[in-house]
């Protein structure tokens, strides 16, 4: 019942905050180990969240887990989705790198945070899923802001522009896309709902 009003009751990432205002935080985040799913929402009838049953079906958590032990890993909190508008280009996705020359075509990059008791990549169980990534996350930086609410792309859209104005404002440098944070499941009521926009910055 907890998580119909939003109460967090697993691993969230640990962070230090370098710095807090009205509007934002700036955090810095130590390097992590995350399982990730890539694809064209197009492709799954235009569900954005089509990546997270894959996802959980890999940790465990939708039943058996879909990985060489099997062992059941803990589901921790966010779940980060990232968008990328490509255009003909070649353009460097993920550790391993990926290219991909699509034109014109818009990819999302689900990913779960594996609980920090896997330090290095090759310590979390393999996928049987080809198609789920196990990458390692350097230690980073961004602006955050939090918001309650359904993350609708509006939503989310004006949250990353004021974000964007402010850090900008501020001296900050932005060197990448935003991110999306989830901490709750999608039965979650929304005013109990936790989300946060995420901006790398220098």
């Amino acid at each position: 019942m907890g998580m119909v009003f939003g109460k967090i009751c697993v691993e969230t990432p640990k962070y230090k905050v370098l710095h807090s205002t009205a509007l934002y935080e700036i955090r810095q985040y130590p390097p992590s180990v995350v399982a990730q799913f890539t694809y064209d929402p197009s492709d799954l009838k235009g569900d954005k969240d089509g990546g997270f049953a894959i996802l959980a079906n890999y940790i465990g958590a939708l039943g058996n887990p879909q990985n060489t032990k099997p062992e059941k890993i803990a589901m921790t909190a966010p779940v980060i989705t990232k968008s990328q508008n490509q255009e003909s280009e070649m353009i460097a996705m993920t550790a391993p790198v990926v290219t991909r020359e699509e034109k014109g075509r818009k990819t999302v990059t689900m990913e779960f945070l594996l609980p920090a008791k896997y330090g290095k990549a090759e310590e979390a169980p393999k996928p049987v899923d080809e198609r789920v990534v196990i990458t390692e996350e350097g230690e980073r930086k961004y602006g955050v802001v939090g918001f309650t609410g359904v993350a609708t792309e509006k939503v989310v859209a004006e949250k990353v522009e004021k974000l964007k104005e402010r850090l900008e404002k501020d001296g900050y440098k932005i060197i990448g896309d935003h991110l999306l944070a989830r901490y709750n499941p999608p039965w979650t009521l929304p005013p109990f709902r936790t989300n946060e926009v995420l901006i790398p910055i220098e």
